[in-house]
């Protein structure tokens, strides 16, 4: 009777409801059948902790897919997936990968499924997203939201404009919002090395040339909050205002011997001082999908880019030198910033008269992947007092 019980129970943990009630029908039809399924499957090899129940789940929703004629089965394992903590972008990426190995007929029919299971869950569409050519490298900007004013968004080192998606999406409505992947990361990694923050100043304007923006309101975090102020310093008159999420305005020692850590001991021993910096043990313990994707993003970097970004970042010139700053500025900093603490934000928010100090409590240095909907209401109520 313990592996019926264990059964019910992963039954019930992975698809939601009561095996009795949801295959009634099968146990009137095959009792014999739903034994196998509860006893032996469910509480034998499903309910083995070797694999996460969100891994069975990818799992299983790649071997129906691949295998086809599993429709309806398909959508209850893609509902159970979003249950399990899977992510609606590791689905998409899931339905991609299956084109590689099954084909596009498979991929195509999974793809179907899951963005209908998305869109009745309210999840929405991927943004759009545009291939940019600039001076010396090409790379991608993301969009949502089609008229209203102009927002442009600005990642952290080590990761893409993915870590924007959650905010992206509540901010785009009644405004036009990009994010774009920055030199060395994304679409643009393997671009030419070595750089310069002016360099990366000037990969935003071109950004914004290309998107025929005169101006926009930008928002730069950890290391893109660095290449928003050293734009800004440089081109005041593009910025309708300055948003600074747990960056600084100054170099830290540790950059040098970061990017020769990157380089003497590879991406894999990244890992564990960057994410440590950027999340709470609480959600490190958890591990969701954003620190699986900051995990993955981390150890997926060329170490030339890494190093190269954290080299840059060493010549950043820009403190004192936006006193007289003519846009609004909003100095927003995360109360368990481990990198970028409140007393750095204190200090730039210090050094520009009339700038917005904020400090989100329990919020840490990676805000947009722990904290997106505290980033968003403090961006949002900022944005629109400047409408």
């Amino acid at each position: 009777m313990y592996r019926v019980t264990r059964g019910e129970r992963e039954y019930e943990a992975l698809i939601g409801s009561a095996p009795g009630i949801a295959q009634e029908q099968l146990r009137r039809r095959s009792p014999w059948m739903y034994d196998a399924m509860v006893e032996g499957a469910f509480g034998g090899t499903l309910a083995r902790a070797e694999l996460s129940r969100a891994d069975r789940e990818k799992a299983t929703i790649a071997i129906l897919a691949a295998a086809g004629g599993a429709e309806r089965q398909l959508n209850t394992h893609v509902t159970a997936a979003l249950r399990a903590g899977v992510a609606p972008a590791e689905l998409r990426a899931l339905a991609e990968h299956i084109t590689v190995y099954a084909g596009f007929p498979r991929g195509l029919n999974a793809l179907t499924i899951i963005d209908e299971i998305l869109t009745d869950a309210g999840v929405p569409q991927p943004p759009v997203l545009h291939r940019v050519a600039l001076a010396d490298h090409e790379t991608v900007v993301a969009q949502r939201g089609d008229s209203g004013p102009a927002v442009v968004l600005i990642h952290a080192l080590g990761l893409e404009w993915q870590m924007w998606d959650e905010v992206m999406t509540a901010l785009s409505a009644g405004r036009r919002v990009f994010a774009y992947d920055i030199r060395g990361h994304g679409a643009a990694s393997g671009s030419p090395n070595p750089f310069t923050m002016a360099d990366t100043a000037r990969d935003l304007i071109g950004v914004m040339d290309h998107l025929g923006l005169e101006s926009a309101h930008v928002v730069g975090l950890s290391y893109g909050g660095g290449i928003a102020q050293t734009a800004a310093v440089a081109h005041p008159d593009r910025f309708a205002s300055l948003s600074l999420l747990g960056t600084t305005d100054h170099a830290f020692p540790s950059f040098e011997s970061r990017a020769r850590s990157g380089e003497v001991d590879g991406m894999d021993a990244q890992i564990v001082p960057s994410l440590t910096r950027w999340f709470t043990p609480d959600a490190l313990a958890v591990n969701g999908p954003t620190v699986r994707y900051a995990r993955e993003q981390v150890r997926r970097t060329y170490t030339e880019d890494w190093a190269g970004a954290w080299r840059a970042f060493l010549d950043i010139d820009v403190q004192d030198r936006l006193a007289d700053f003519p846009a609004p500025v909003l100095v927003l900093a995360g109360e368990l910033d481990a990198s970028c603490t409140p007393e750095i934000m204190t200090g730039i928010a210090k050094r520009i008269p009339g700038s917005t100090y904020r400090e989100l409590p329990g919020v840490p240095h990676m805000m947009t992947l722990e904290s997106p909907t505290e980033v968003t209401q403090a961006l949002d109520e900022f944005l629109t007092a400047q409408s």
